[in-house]
């Protein structure tokens, strides 16, 4: 490998946010570790997916959302995967992307997004304000093994991951447990964000641990504009998909040009709705001050009983049934009888009068002429009817900035595997391409197979970017720090011939005694940079040598010599 190669398969270990966006093909070679994983193969096996066997996809994928959310937390704790600074990672990625264009597009090196960001203030919002300005987290991305070992992590009682991690782990789970294709699920990438888009009914964004229907989207509740900030503030600067991927920034994008028009027009088709009385009343619900100028009307025996719209929005919080859908009506049956007055109230719009006047003129906002016909019939009751009218075309209008397509798209070998396919069948068929897609071969790496890979970028990894087992020997010697490894528990976190890293070591108290030497070699390197470092496998014992030689036991099938020189050369026989 040249250098630039090397820093991107090293890259494939530690899978940090920042080396995601800087190599793009990282993000979907993620979701093929973590289809090649057993344990989301496992989940096929729980009761709760096994009573869905025969079941459309879309059932199977709203139960999916459920076990993720019972049995992951969301986690951006900035230190769990260390510091580094801007300088550093600035230094080490300028061969490939000159500083001024990262700090446009990366939230961790100046980007703050639109005016929301703005308001926020950024490294405030991610608690970043309390380090230095240069110094900033690794928030590695973690592979589905590192998810579910947050279990061992104190303060932590299960699976934990922070948003790209949480992206790749519903890709893969929607793939393996829902049987959902590939092809109709796209990983899309903001500076400060990571969803996907699955395109199945109306459409379904994942965020974070939940999903979000087309519905969900436009429902004016808190979540749903949680939901909303990234692609209504941001440029999305990645879209992955197994046929390739697009980059804000780079000239040249692998994706399907034919699949990337299918996203850019159905996500579109998803961020839009039409002006009905269900969305009119779902912008009232995230927009409390306009609810003083409308009133609710009700049939009683024959006689018209009237509500004011904050009241009848004080009821619905809480209860089942909603404003402007089929449960209206038992919304209605839930609210007190002293609330309804006999005659209309003055300076309200009726909403029944405003529903009619939907269906009979049918304003198309997208138009001025659309736009005027509603601030018209609104400016008799409501002040500044036009900032309503414009705040009312946001909310059902949002266009995503995706990454222009004056790109020259060069052809790629797409990724094909089927849900009908089993776990070994897809190894074997991802085996077969790794010579042809590069994706797909730094998927072994980042899926840890130290037996089919080359180990020299994980070992690079393990002494320049595991900052976390530094700390967590830093007031212990080196003969303390053996010790000390010699005590934790000896279970891996990966299975067969995988390794962790020694930060994933370190924050889960538990490693192979591979995976303790490599922890112990970094701590050597960082003592004592001129000291000379040979680490070798072979028949169940480990034994790393420097100025005095260190043994642990595996139980790893692994074989290899590995010498590290001062200078950071790394040699693997």
């Amino acid at each position: 490998m040249n250098p630039k190669e090397l820093e991107k398969y090293s890259s494939a270990i530690t899978l940090s946010d920042m080396e995601i966006f800087v190599f793009p093909e990282l993000m979907y070679s993620l979701v093929l570790a973590n289809i090649m994983s057993p344990i989301i193969w496992r989940w096929r096996d729980e009761d709760c997916f096994k009573k869905l066997e025969g079941k459309t996809s879309y059932r199977k994928l709203m139960r999916l959302r459920q076990y993720i959310m019972d049995e992951f937390d969301f986690n951006l704790d900035l230190e769990t995967w260390g510091l580094t600074t801007q300088q550093v990672e600035l230094k080490r990625f300028e061969p490939v992307l000159p500083p001024e264009e990262i700090a446009r597009s990366n939230a961790l090196f100046g980007y703050e997004g639109d005016k929301y960001y703005f308001d926020v203030d950024i490294r405030k919002h991610f608690g970043l304000d309390k380090y230095d300005g240069d110094i900033i987290p690794y928030w590695k991305t973690e592979t589905v093994e590192a998810m579910d070992a947050f279990r061992f992590k104190a303060g932590y009682d299960k699976a934990a991951g922070e948003c790209v991690s949480l992206a790749t782990l519903y890709a893969a789970a929607a793939f393996i447990v829902c049987g959902i294709p590939l092809e109709e699920i796209y990983l899309i990438l903001t500076p400060l964000h990571s969803q996907n888009f699955i395109d199945m009914q109306d459409g379904i964004l994942t965020n974070n641990r939940r999903l979000v229907t087309k519905t969900m989207w436009f429902n004016g509740t808190a979540i749903s504009h949680k939901a909303q900030r990234a692609l209504r503030n941001e440029q999305v600067t990645i879209v992955t998909h197994p046929s390739g991927y697009i980059h804000c920034l780079y000239d040249d994008a692998t994706i399907d040009p034919q699949a990337y028009d299918q996203l850019s027009g159905r996500l579109r088709e998803y961020l839009c709705a039409d002006l009905t009385m269900t969305h009119f009343a779902s912008f009232l619900r995230g927009h409390q001050d306009y609810q003083q100028y409308f009133q609710i009307c009700r049939d009683c025996h024959g006689h018209p009983q009237f509500l004011k719209a904050e009241v009848l929005f004080h009821y619905e919080h809480g209860s089942p049934y909603k404003i402007a859908d089929t449960t209206h009506e038992k919304l209605l049956a839930e609210v007190s009888d002293e609330d309804f007055v006999r005659y209309e109230l003055p300076n309200r719009i009726r909403c029944d009068q405003f529903d009619a006047f939907l269906a009979a003129e049918k304003p198309d906002l997208r138009t001025p002429e659309g736009a005027a016909a509603l601030c018209r019939f609104l400016e008799p009751v409501v002040p500044d009817a036009k900032t309503l009218v414009e705040q009312l075309i946001d909310f059902i209008r949002i266009l995503p900035k995706l990454p222009a397509t004056e790109k020259r798209f060069v052809e790629s070998a797409p990724i094909r595997l089927s849900p009908e396919q089993s776990r070994e069948e897809m190894i074997e068929a991802l085996q077969a391409m790794r010579q042809t897609n590069k994706t797909v071969d730094l998927a072994f790496y980042a899926y840890r197979d130290m037996e089919t890979c080359d180990w020299r970028p994980f070992v690079k990894a393990a002494i320049e970017r595991n900052p976390v087992s530094l700390a967590a020997t830093e007031s212990m010697t080196v003969e303390q720090a053996y010790t000390w490894l010699q005590g934790l528990d000896e279970a891996s976190i990966y299975e067969g011939g995988r390794l962790a890293q020694p930060d994933e070591v370190a924050n889960y108290s538990r490693g192979d005694g591979v995976e303790k030497a490599f922890l112990l070699a970094n701590v050597i390197r960082r003592r004592d940079p001129g000291e000379s470092l040979t680490l070798a496998v072979n028949d169940g014992v480990v034994r790393l040598r420097g100025t005095r030689e260190y043994e642990f036991v595996t139980i790893k099938t692994l074989k290899g010599q590995v010498r590290i020189d001062p200078g950071g050369a790394i040699e693997v026989t």
